[in-house]
């Protein structure tokens, strides 16, 4: 699929195993289910049996509409990890939109044979999780964008040899016009004129962070005491970015085992062994790289916040061991364990050993 047109790649019964393929305008849903019909009848006409179709698109740019459109149409419809699809390795890929249906065909066809491991299907989220989940992924990219500014303008006064403007503090404005470089002067009009403008964006940025948190706020205020996400605040060193970010990204998710979590974050580990040669390569980072991210930050602070755990102790443990190295290696750990252990307590309501919980 591309911004211009869809390639639709299909294998019908009684064609042998012949794949055809056809063009449809990009976004002409009903050019691509008149196909589909074209398609069902033709099959139809050559066995004399009606047959359903089973559809298969990769994961990418046009998100999971598609996907909605083709379910609500009584169509079989899935998603995949294009990431998941076994290519050879052999020489220099070739890569065609022909070579990508085709192959998207075949790894359709062993999925729905019951081959494991053949692909990845996306678990495509509902709308009300998928749009849970935009405020805090909206609140970081503002704070990624206000960092910009701020490194900006700090970077504009440096060369001016100025190191004690702080954009964050309230008196900003106020303190800009009493700076003096380093060799005496004031700020030259042009320059000031330049750094203004960019206090206008940077205080916009700030009034858009702080009406993302109060929606935040609102949504976490209209939710019972025995939701996920006010589970996860009562736990001391969680706040409600943490929560939040927690549940919109993987926890309101199911998961049949604790594998399949820690996978998810991209926190798995993936061991490498070929006879009596075997080591560890790390984690995989494979999943899920915000809910990677969070839990890795949220480790650091759980040793703080949560000195007496099991967890806090066990990590401490291991460090000892090895001499007092290796801490990043074992933080990364510990956020695997941390992650499995809230899992079971928003799931199953197993307290964490030794956690302490926020007073009252």
């Amino acid at each position: 699929m591309s911004r211009s047109t869809w390639l639709v790649t299909s294998l019908s019964p009684g064609a042998g195993e012949r794949m055809s393929k056809h063009t449809v305008p990009a976004g002409e849903v009903g050019r691509l289910l008149s196909r589909f019909a074209e398609l069902r009848n033709k099959a139809q006409a050559r066995t004399g049996r009606e047959f359903g179709i089973v559809v298969i698109q990769e994961a990418g740019l046009d998100g999971f509409w598609i996907h909605r459109v083709l379910q609500q149409e009584g169509i079989e419809s899935h998603v995949v990890d294009p990431a998941s699809i076994a290519t050879s390795r052999r020489r220099r890929r070739a890569k065609t939109d022909k070579i990508d249906g085709e192959a998207l065909v075949r790894a359709l066809l062993a999925y729905k044979r019951g081959e494991p491991r053949v692909c990845a299907m996306v678990r495509v989220p509902s709308v009300e999780a998928e749009d849970r989940r935009r405020i805090n992924r909206e609140r970081k990219v503002l704070i990624a964008e206000r960092i910009c500014h701020v490194n900006r303008i700090k970077g504009l006064l440096f060369g001016q040899g100025i190191t004690n403007y702080e954009p964050l503090r309230r008196d900003r404005r106020e303190r800009l016009d009493e700076l003096r470089t380093g060799d005496g002067r004031s700020i030259s009009p042009h320059l000031k004129a330049q750094i203004d403008r960019e206090l206008d964006r940077f205080e916009l940025l700030l009034e858009q962070i702080k009406a993302v948190e109060v929606e935040r706020r609102k949504l976490i205020e209209a939710q019972n005491a025995d939701t996920p996400v006010a589970m996860l605040i009562g736990i001391k060193g969680i706040g409600p970015e943490f929560a939040t970010i927690l549940f919109g990204e993987g926890l309101f998710r199911n998961f049949d085992n604790r594998r399949q979590v820690a996978a998810y974050a991209g926190l798995a580990p993936t061991p490498w062994q070929s006879g009596a040669i075997t080591y560890e390569q790390g984690v995989s980072k494979a999943g899920n790289i915000r809910l990677r991210t969070t839990m890795v930050e949220l480790a650091w602070l759980w040793l703080r916040n949560q000195p007496e755990s099991a967890l806090t102790r066990w990590f401490h443990q291991r460090v000892e061991r090895n001499g007092g190295r290796l801490r990043k290696p074992m933080i990364v750990a510990l956020a695997r364990k941390l992650l499995i252990a809230l899992w079971k307590y928003v799931t199953a309501g197993v307290i964490i050993d030794g956690a302490v919980m926020k007073t009252a």
